[in-house]
């Protein structure tokens, strides 16, 4: 029962937009995973309404290896007859980022909240960025509902905490989680720079790591006083880090 939660994962090519290579986050859930360069790998882009562009970007990193990269989309229908079946044959399911709050309705509706569940508990590895990192606990901050970030709480609560992303890049996105977490929208919560991942085995956070140097993830709590407090926790670098 793994969970490994980032705000990273592809990394950009440089030779154009959704021109990715697999970084050393994709590289690590693979490993986790256990099934070696023949692993199965399902990318789910509900939370960007299943854009084709992202998904070319997806089948790309993979192109001449021997992963087995398959996908599932519901916009405007599965593209797949058994949605848990397929599922559950992974080693892998990756979730990419946009709207966490349309991903949990869509995924709601297709009953993949009940799916999920019974991928995690029989082993498959759960993995996402962003909305695809806050989906699998309590809640979090998301831009869903428009540019001014607000709290989401509806998640699939696999993980009994709050989840704040790209908590170095966005500038919104820090204090609003300590607010959050002073006021008890949210519980205990762990945040992640970019380019950091939170590996939680069962419901217990593990390990930290990061694709690159100076990044750290955070676990932000409510002290006796009320007020919120957070605990810089460093990563481990992976190998191919820059």
């Amino acid at each position: 029962m793994r969970i490994l939660a980032t705000s990273g994962g592809f990394l950009p090519t440089g030779t154009g937009p959704y021109h990715w290579r697999r970084g050393p986050l994709i590289d690590h859930a693979l490993e986790l995973a256990g099934g070696g360069e023949q692993s199965r790998i399902c990318y789910l882009g509900t939370a960007g309404g299943d854009s084709v562009l992202t998904l070319a970007g997806f089948y790309r990193s993979f192109a001449g290896s021997a992963i087995r990269a398959s996908h599932l989309e519901l916009f405007s229908m599965p593209n797949v007859d058994d949605l848990r079946r397929h599922l559950v044959e992974q080693d892998v399911i990756g979730v990419g980022g946009g709207s966490v709050a349309t991903l949990l309705a869509v995924w709601k509706v297709h009953g993949l909240d009940a799916v999920f569940r019974e991928c995690w508990e029989s082993g498959v590895l759960l993995a996402g960025v962003s909305a695809g990192s806050i989906c699998w606990h309590v809640g979090g901050t998301t831009d869903s509902f428009g540019p001014k970030l607000r709290a989401v709480t509806n998640g699939l609560a696999l993980l009994p905490y709050g989840n704040g992303v790209h908590h170095d890049s966005e500038e919104e996105r820090r204090p609003l989680l300590h607010r959050l977490v002073a006021d008890g929208t949210l519980p205990t919560s762990y945040a992640t720079d970019d380019g950091v991942g939170l590996l939680y085995e069962g419901t217990e956070l593990v390990e930290v790591v990061a694709d690159r140097a100076g990044v750290a993830a955070y676990r932000v709590e409510r002290n006796e006083d009320g007020a919120a407090v957070e605990t810089r926790i460093e990563p481990r670098l992976l190998a191919g880090a820059e």
